[in-house]
């Protein structure tokens, strides 16, 4: 019902309801409201508790605006892409897909990341993400289903066909976009973020590297009232470069995003936690 109430309302009154429900969730959910209020004093020690708070509620208005945008997104193509997204550094896209090679592009949980991902799609870029898959089968295959219908291609995380998957992806000379910014089980470099120590997949990297795919950091913040997509210049690899300082480079860069707009980042995510069973690559 949400969904098809989502697609049929005009943007901005979806945006309105969202933020709603996001200001009332603060309140109903205290167990990730207090996760988030540690993690962002881990981040931003010198910061009041009174700014962490307000930033924490305001990152819970922003996920809420980004799931009605999400039940919006069927309705974007190049009229209404121009109406409500503002891109910046388009100039990069041709370049990071030069012949024969497709290209590995680092994003993160930063704005609204399936936004993202339609509106570099619409520019006529053929995209294909990986995801976790949803614990929620009908969740997953409604995700699954929303980015199919903006030609965004989905590649289950941990699948079996996973990595035969991401190398059509970049065979077909496309982009193969990973969110790096979290903690999950898969070999990962100790970098610092925020000034301490968080495991980071390297997968990425070395994908990018043992493919010959070139690298680009993209971007997304909701920024008075638009969507506003930045494009980083790509990067060209070679075989001898290093993944676990691949990945620190990008890890920089989110890290700036999520200080550009640290309301508009999922702070609920552990970060910083420690796992034992995960692969440390030096």
């Amino acid at each position: 019902m949400a969904a098809w109430l989502g697609r049929r309302i005009p943007l901005s009154a979806g945006q309105q309801l969202g933020r709603v429900l996001g200001s009332l969730a603060f309140y109903a959910v205290p167990r990730e409201r207090t996760r988030a209020l540690q993690n962002i004093a881990l981040a931003f020690p010198e910061w009041k508790q009174a700014k962490h708070r307000a930033v924490i509620r305001e990152m819970f208005q922003h996920l809420g605006m980004s799931l009605f945008e999400i039940f919006w997104l069927p309705n974007l193509n190049e009229r209404t892409l121009a109406s409500t997204t503002v891109f910046e550094g388009t100039e990069y896209l041709p370049l990071a897909l030069e012949p024969g090679r497709g290209s590995v592009a680092f994003a993160a949980h930063c704005g609204n990341w399936e936004w993202l991902a339609a509106g570099v799609a619409t520019l006529g870029y053929d995209v294909t993400v990986m995801a976790r898959e949803v614990y929620d089968s009908r969740l997953n295959d409604f995700m699954v289903s929303a980015r199919e219908k903006n030609t965004v291609k989905t590649i289950g995380r941990g699948s079996v066909s996973a990595a035969r998957e991401m190398l059509v992806a970049l065979r077909r000379g496309g982009f193969l976009a990973f969110l790096i910014d979290q903690n999950i089980r898969s070999d990962s470099a100790d970098l610092l973020f925020f000034g301490r120590p968080a495991l980071t997949p390297v997968g990425p990297a070395k994908l990018a590297i043992r493919s010959g795919a070139t690298t680009v950091g993209v971007f997304e913040e909701r920024r008075n009232g638009k969507h506003y997509i930045r494009i980083q210049p790509p990067l060209v690899l070679t075989k001898d470069d290093d993944a676990v300082r691949l990945t620190e480079h990008y890890t920089r860069q989110i890290e700036e995003q999520i200080r550009r707009v640290p309301e508009q980042w999922v702070w609920m995510h552990q970060r910083w936690k420690r796992r034992s069973k995960v692969k440390i690559v030096e």
